[in-house]
């Protein structure tokens, strides 16, 4: 590594000064010592649990458990997972949804000296059997809710646990098991180039690194109440987890896709939050539901990741924040964790429209690259590399990628380079702007994807020939997959077919927003895919397996208004499917807000996931209307012309 990075102050005296600023106004602050990392997680967390037994812990809807009782939960599910695997490192599968009772799964994994691979029920099934059988585990443990999954994703090949059938009685004690700061924790299972998942391996040492790098920049203190808005399966979720249960805070779990922006307001009110985290996306549909009349009395700290954000997404904080309150523009991979943050006030200026990731934290020296390996200087573009001695351990069962990737320092020690594959500029003064992907990875709702991944699924399809899956960028900031293919001879898949067929294979945030039909791939000169030459997704309906019925009444068209507004589409049919349009669940919580505020009726955001069409939405709009006839629906809504007038004119 150069001067470059062992030359830059850790934050300079403006960012310090703000930084400074992030205290919880009442109780006192007590420093994430150094020591404590060189311990496993169980053993912080037991001692945190006896200094605040009767505080609350984890909370989601109203169910909520204290450290006391996680702790005596906790040790129940460890027990169990001894009695069916006996004592050794392994990986335990764990299959639940974000909350209460996946913290509880994570932290007895722990206690019983396993470590824990997170898997979310909403992936499809292919994939969870793809990670369970590279991960190798012998044991899944779930709920009640999933066990049914369960027992469909295995078929006998794995034990099962399911831990609302564990005996409530049984001991609760603390377990002697010994364990070393350097094994392994978590396997965290990330987007392939290959077309397959690949697991990020940590051990206890690193993580607790991160919690302290997180509690110590961030001030976190018994006091504070921390969201956890990401699928718990994300590496990010590692952050909010033991950022809050290793310091006596308490964790606030909720799946931002089951709830508007509206509800997602008035929850962080609610539950008096203090430190909120999401993907920038989240936070926008959380402003743009903002009356101007919210109190966030509590809040200290918007932390935005996973995604860049835009001098936009400032102007928003200062609009509708508190000047007590701070923004937060922070980027860490699943490999390093937490390595560059960028602290913003009401008095912050942003000159450009890019907003910085930022300067170092402690003990991570950034440095950029060129294609040859040799340092840049300042101002120079460059391929981010991390040197640090809290690296993941690497890729869990691939020796030649974790090689590649993870490269020993040429002075020897501990200390390890991580090739990101992201690139930056550094200005002097040590800041860092993103400049995005260097190779084929994009960052789509905080979840980092391998476009080749992606494409491999598609040609699977055997309507199609050939295929380039991009990210594009669209006005909101935000990053979506365009997918342009090349069908089989006499053979063109519609929209819905392609997307119905990737739904089997991939997570929704990996499946395109777009597909363009294309007679050939625009190639280079020499061959290679032109991805200069290819057009940018038209606003115009896909094609789809339902022919176009126009929106005739009032209420639909007025419901159609909405969905191209969201959309960017100029039309929309009565039958057409929300997300074969292009639609996801983030976008559909902006669906959700506005017609609540048209229909002046609160329903739940799931039930929209459930009526996917116009013609379906129009029927369960009129049930919500407490009995009204769609004539009275009408002249509910024809008392607020201008606002209908407004409405009917955008797009």
């Amino acid at each position: 590594m150069s001067d470059l990075g062992r030359l830059i102050p850790k934050l300079p005296p403006d960012q310090e000064a703000i930084r400074a600023k992030c205290f919880h106004p009442t109780g006192t602050f007590v420093e994430f010592e150094r020591e404590e990392i060189n311990q496993s997680i169980s053993t912080r967390f037991e001692k945190i649990v006896a200094q605040y037994p009767h505080r609350l812990a984890v909370k989601m809807g109203h169910r909520a458990l204290t450290y006391r009782e996680l702790n005596s939960a906790a040790n129940r599910v460890a027990r169990a997972i001894l009695a069916k695997l006996g004592k050794g490192q392994e990986p335990v599968g764990l299959l639940f949804e974000s909350g209460v009772e996946a913290v509880t799964a994570i932290l007895g994994v722990l206690k019983a000296g396993k470590f824990y691979l997170p898997l979310d029920p909403s992936f499809p099934q292919g994939r969870i059997v793809s990670i369970l059988g590279d991960s190798g585990v012998k044991l899944l443990a779930t709920d009640n809710a999933n066990i049914s999954l369960a027992h469909e994703l295995t078929h006998g090949r794995f034990d099962l646990l399911d831990v609302d059938m564990i005996d409530a009685w049984g001991s609760s004690e603390n377990l002697s098991t010994s364990l070393s700061p350097a094994d392994l924790a978590s396997i965290i299972y990330t987007s392939g180039s290959t077309g397959q998942p690949k697991g990020v391996v940590q051990n206890h040492r690193c993580l607790l690194h991160w919690a302290m790098i997180y509690t110590n920049d961030l001030n976190i203190m018994p006091n504070d109440r921390l969201t956890l808005l990401n699928s718990w399966s994300a590496p990010v979720c590692v952050h909010h987890l033991f950022g809050s249960l290793l310091n006596g805070a308490s964790l606030f779990p909720l799946d931002p896709r089951l709830s508007g922006g509206e509800q997602l307001a008035r929850w962080l009110m609610q539950e008096q939050v203090t430190l909120y985290h999401s993907v920038p996306m989240v936070f926008r549909q959380i402003a743009a539901a903002l009356t101007g009349k919210e109190a966030f009395a509590s809040l200290r700290m918007i932390n935005l990741s996973g995604a860049p954000i835009s001098r936009n997404d400032v102007e928003l904080y200062k609009n509708h924040f508190a000047s007590a309150c701070i923004l937060l523009h922070s980027i860490g991979t699943t490999e390093t964790g937490w390595i560059r943050r960028y602290f913003i006030d009401k008095t912050g200026q942003i000159t450009g429209n890019a907003v910085p990731i930022g300067y170092t934290v402690q003990d991570t020296e950034v440095t950029l690259l060129d294609d040859g390996g040799h340092e840049m200087g300042f101002e120079q573009v460059g391929q981010i590399a991390i040197k640090s001695r809290y690296l993941a351990s690497g890729y869990w069962r691939k020796p030649a990628l974790t090689k590649a990737k993870f490269i020993p320092c040429a002075n020897g020690g501990d200390q390890r380079i991580y090739l990101t594959g992201d690139l930056g500029r550094m200005e002097a003064d040590g800041c860092l702007f993103h400049l995005g992907r260097k190779d084929f990875q994009v960052k789509v709702r905080g979840y980092r994807v391998e476009i080749g991944e992606v494409e491999i699924a598609l040609l699977e399809h055997p309507a199609v020939k050939e295929t380039a899956v991009v990210g594009r960028q669209v006005p909101s900031g935000d990053t979506q997959l365009v997918a342009y293919f090349v069908p089989t001879e006499g053979h063109v898949p519609t929209v819905t077919q392609l997307r119905s067929f990737l739904k089997e294979k991939l997570p929704d945030y990996m499946i395109p927003s777009a597909f363009m039909t294309l007679a050939a791939l625009p190639l280079t000169p020499n061959g290679k895919l032109d991805y200069q030459a290819l057009p940018t997704p038209e606003r115009c309906r896909p094609a789809l397996d339902a022919a176009y019925v126009a929106p005739k009444s009032e209420i639909e068209q007025l419901i159609a208004t909405v969905w191209r507004e969201v959309l960017g589409l100029e039309k929309v049919g009565l039958h057409d499917n929300f997300f074969d349009l292009g639609g996801q669940s983030l976008l559909l919580a902006q669906v959700h807000s506005k017609l609540q505020e048209i229909f002046r009726n609160d329903f739940p955001i799931v039930d929209l996931f459930k009526h996917t069409t116009i013609k379906a939405l129009v029927k369960y709009v009129g049930q919500k209307q407490n009995g009204s006839t769609k004539n009275d629906m009408l002249e509910n809504l024809k008392a607020d012309k201008n606002r209908l007038k407004q409405l009917s004119q955008q797009r």
